[in-house]
């Protein structure tokens, strides 16, 4: 696992998880300017308050008046709200999840993986050289098929599986195009194809600024381009039943010499079928 950052290292990162992707950096400034204009709403709300427990007293005002308020202030406070709201979703959420959805990358330009939940376990399949998965049908699945693969499927002949809760990605350089049109250093974009054999999922690893339900019967992509090697937690942010909480695991970014290694040592072709613990 990555090391617990020191005090000044929070303080640099504003008390955010390790970053070690690409895009976190935008979500991480999102949630800055959500917590400031959070701040500053409570400090006015907190203020307003303390007012209006001076100004309308009982010794002040001995008789209660049932009129209420007869400004305008608290109007325009709600309606300061509704602006700043709009605001955070036009400005902010919306551009960003824009660029997320813009930037997909190609599957041949990306690390390509299938990542399968389920009670209370993850399990990863990395398709060959071709790029190409094997097949899977559910009535397929048993203990020693426990992902239903088609065995007779060609195309599935030089997948990978990997063990169960070790899931790894090669960090690899590469140049891209920015928006300017000229070449800069980045790394390799991963997808990962997201589906669950039974309840609701969620993969989520706090490093990647990576967030997304897994949901039976349906396969959801999610892509992110990491960009330090190291060890990070994976959870599980569905309640997904008696054992939640052994659904952690590892999401580990290797260099590409290590992750070459790992997946001639532990990752297996799809004939060895490795069943779930």
């Amino acid at each position: 696992m990555q090391p617990n950052p020191t005090f000044l290292e929070q303080l640099k990162q504003g008390f955010m998880p390790i970053l070690a992707s690409e895009h976190g950096k935008d979500v991480d400034y999102f949630l800055l300017i959500i917590h400031w204009l959070m701040a500053a709403l409570f400090i006015g709300w907190m203020a307003y308050f303390c007012y209006a427990l001076f100004r309308f007293r009982k010794s002040a005002h001995p008789k209660a008046d049932y009129v209420g308020a007869k400004g305008t202030l608290a109007n325009n406070a709600e309606i300061a709200v509704v602006i700043i709201e709009a605001v955070l979703l036009v400005a902010f959420a919306i551009p960003l999840w824009a660029k997320a959805v813009e930037k997909y990358p190609k599957e041949e330009d990306a690390t390509v993986m299938r990542l399968v939940a389920e009670q209370f376990s993850w399990q990863a399949r990395y398709s060959g050289k071709d790029g190409k998965f094997g097949k899977q049908e559910l009535k397929l699945v048993s203990e020693k098929n426990p992902l239903g693969y088609v065995e007779s499927d060609k195309a599935g002949d030089d997948d990978r599986l990997s063990p169960p809760k070790d899931i790894h990605v090669p960090l690899i350089p590469v140049k891209v195009k920015g928006d300017d049109g000229k070449e800069r250093d980045s790394f390799k974009p991963v997808i990962v194809h997201l589906t669950t054999k039974d309840v609701i999922h969620c993969f989520k690893v706090a490093a990647m600024r990576m967030t997304q339900d897994c949901m039976p019967g349906m396969s959801i992509p999610v892509h992110f381009t990491p960009t330090k090697v190291g060890k990070f937690n994976i959870t599980c942010a569905q309640l997904c039943g008696g054992g939640h909480a052994s659904m952690s695991a590892l999401f580990v970014v290797d260099s590409p010499e290590e992750y070459d290694k790992w997946l001639a040592e532990k990752a297996k072709g799809v004939k060895e079928i490795v069943a779930l613990e």
